[in-house]
């Protein structure tokens, strides 16, 4: 899956360097030793041993090169169409899955309350049959995607609602749940169900840009609630205890683990556009600003800012794998 990931968001920056008109010395899938390669035209397509991302070489990349159809003496629209593509290639596949995990649903799940559970303490505390939540603690909510996010990280589970009842906007302060706790966090019970929505052609698209737009917040707002300290490392995970996750998930169900896939691809995409060094979105960063000043930033210069920023990324990726590897050893 992974694998799959990678090669989508290096084939994203390859159609944009080839559009570009932008030299693609070679198009690699891992790293390490060369299990397989072949050239064609100008470019080497090759699959390589370590199975652990790709790659897409472009001339003039990462150094100076007099080639007119280098990277580095591409204008800089051009060139930010090409860092940019890989990402809008994950979000795309992402709108994909999201849309086959729809496919077999007979109705989609509203926001509307239809229902309480017995003992509801949130229909004693203001919801009420009928309310349509447009908000939680003044975050929009588009589907019980977003719900279920809203709904984790409560401490004393009262919320405040934004609802639409009777075509009116009515504001709900102190709604009180039941709490629960897994991993260290602390979740909302869901004590209502929520109408079902008919599935037609229409609602089907509908749901399917809701579902993934409602991803792409989730991941917004959990970079959010990660550097403002809501959350700490150990609500984090990497490769290794992504991997464990997928694994128990797929052991019981195999299509059920498209919509991590959804999560995860989206998550790459919105991810590497964030002004970071050595991500996509700073090397996006530097470039709007060339737009802005009208001129390039020192070559030597951007590439050192870029090296700190992988080195700390790496560093903050071994320690989440190391955390990932401790809990599965713990059990």
């Amino acid at each position: 899956m992974f694998v799959l990931l990678i090669i989508i968001h290096e084939l994203g920056h390859f159609i944009a360097a080839k559009i570009s008109g932008v030299r693609v010395n070679e198009f690699g899938v891992g790293f390490g030793p060369k299990l397989f390669k072949k050239k064609w035209g100008e470019t080497l397509y090759s699959v390589n041993l370590i199975p652990l991302g790709g790659f897409c070489a472009m001339e003039g990349e990462e150094e100076e090169s007099k080639d007119d159809r280098a990277f580095c003496n591409k204008s800089p629209l051009k060139r930010l169409f090409i860092v940019a593509n890989g990402a809008i290639f994950n979000l795309l596949l992402g709108l994909v899955i999201v849309a086959i995990t729809l496919i077999p649903q007979t109705k989609f799940a509203s926001t509307t309350v239809a229902e309480f559970r017995e003992g509801a303490t949130s229909s004693q505390s203001g919801l009420m049959v009928g309310d349509k939540i447009l908000e939680v603690e003044g975050r929009k909510i588009l589907t019980t995607y977003d719900l279920s996010y809203a709904f984790t990280g409560v401490e004393d589970g009262s919320l405040d609602f934004v609802v639409l009842r009777d075509g009116k906007k009515t504001d709900l302060k102190d709604v009180r749940f039941k709490m629960s706790e897994a991993q260290g966090i602390s979740y909302v019970d869901f004590d209502f169900y929520v109408k079902g929505v008919e599935k037609n052609f229409f609602t089907f698209v509908e749901y399917t840009f809701k579902t993934a737009i409602s991803q792409c917040k989730v991941v917004w707002f959990s970079f959010i609630d990660l550097i403002t300290g809501k959350y700490g490392i150990s609500a984090m995970s990497g490769p290794v205890g992504i991997t464990a996750t997928i694994g128990s998930i797929a052991k019981e169900n195999l299509f059920n683990t498209l919509p991590i896939l959804a999560l995860i691809t989206i998550n790459l995409g919105i991810f590497n556009l964030f002004p970071i060094p050595a991500l996509d979105g700073g090397r996006i960063l530097f470039i709007l600003i060339e737009l802005i000043i009208r001129k390039p930033a020192p070559q030597k210069y951007e590439g050192l800012i870029h090296t700190i920023g992988f080195v700390l990324l790496f560093g903050l990726m071994i320690l989440i794998m190391a955390k990932d590897i401790l809990t599965l050893i713990m059990g």
